[in-house]
């Protein structure tokens, strides 16, 4: 985009030179901004949300296994012959 006036051809340079820059100005504060979270993370032993979700998920089977574990034993006790009253 050319006009006639040089002095507008200087400030369209500069306006477009700024807005590259405050681009990359952005960008650089942004990662700061996920470094400086991150380290802050790892300090305060803080977990991802999908590492969470999915140790969520592996309490919650393990709690089932058991959950069946102890009505199979419950089932198993009831069914055998209890010992103690053929002693008597």
């Amino acid at each position: 985009m050319h006009s006639q006036n040089p002095f507008l051809d200087e400030f369209a340079k500069l306006t477009q030179a700024a807005m590259g820059i405050a681009q990359t100005a952005g960008e650089e504060a942004k990662t700061a901004m996920r470094a400086q979270a991150d380290r802050l993370a790892a300090e305060f032993d803080l977990i991802r949300r999908d590492d969470f979700e999915a140790l969520k998920a592996e309490v919650a089977a393990l709690r089932a296994d058991v959950a069946g574990l102890k009505a199979k034993a419950a089932l198993a006790e009831t069914a055998a012959p209890k010992s103690d009253e053929t002693a008597l």
